[in-house]
């Protein structure tokens, strides 16, 4: 399978029950007293540490001399399918605390792929829907036709098959360094691309509100 092709399926995957409407209110049952920035704050940092122990794990296990190269790439693989899903539950979760109703598969889509590009996928959808604003996660997305929804997808896709040629391919061999560096590179990098996710959540939906809003639902 090509290089968009894999991309396409993980992201696929990731966004089919992401279940970040759980996740949302089990931090709002675990912290009852929070606002919502502290609760999306708690969002950024419990995701930023699992995607970065994912890539650092994977560029541990490729310093080992017994694991080959063969291995080590599968591996990768692996991580790229769990940093998906990661950031496609996170993502959802962000979604929730601002009261968005993602309600289907293509807006779920729509807010990954976004997000995967940071601030330039921000500024790609903007384009694609003419609007005038960042910000429009909230506003525009549960509102637009899903006819709209795909054909932005699909030129959202082609810059996230980009980016993961330039970006993801690089991290993928630095985590095959030897002596351990690829874990630190691992680590390192797996972690700037989380925060490009972080990134991308704030320019989808602007600053945390000031109350919770009614809950969404993911169907």
């Amino acid at each position: 399978m090509s290089r968009a092709g894999t991309l396409e399926k993980l992201i696929d995957r990731a966004v089919r029950r992401p279940r970040g409407h759980l996740l949302a209110q089990r931090l709002r049952r675990e912290r009852p007293d929070a606002t919502p920035g502290e609760l999306l704050a708690e969002l950024e940092k419990q995701y930023l540490r699992r995607v970065s122990r994912l890539g650092g794990a994977v560029g541990a296990v490729a310093a080992v001399p017994a694991v080959g190269t063969g291995t080590a790439l599968a591996l990768s693989s692996g991580q790229l399918a769990s940093f998906m899903s990661s950031s496609a539950t996170y993502l959802m979760a962000v979604a929730s605390l601002h009261g968005v109703d993602v309600d289907d598969v293509e807006r779920r889509r729509t807010l990954l792929l976004a997000a995967l590009l940071g601030e330039e996928g921000a500024k790609a959808v903007s384009g694609e829907l003419g609007l005038g604003t960042l910000y429009w996660g909230k506003a525009a997305l549960t509102k637009l036709p899903l006819s709209t929804v795909r054909s932005v997808n699909k030129a959202l896709t082609r810059r996230v098959v980009r980016w993961s040629a330039t970006r993801g391919g690089a991290l993928v061999f630095g985590r095959l360094a030897p002596f351990g560096i690829g874990a630190v590179i691992g680590y390192r990098g797996t972690r700037a691309l989380g925060r490009n996710v972080v990134e991308g959540a704030r320019q989808e939906f602007g600053p945390a509100p000031a109350t919770f809003p009614a809950g969404p639902t993911e169907r």
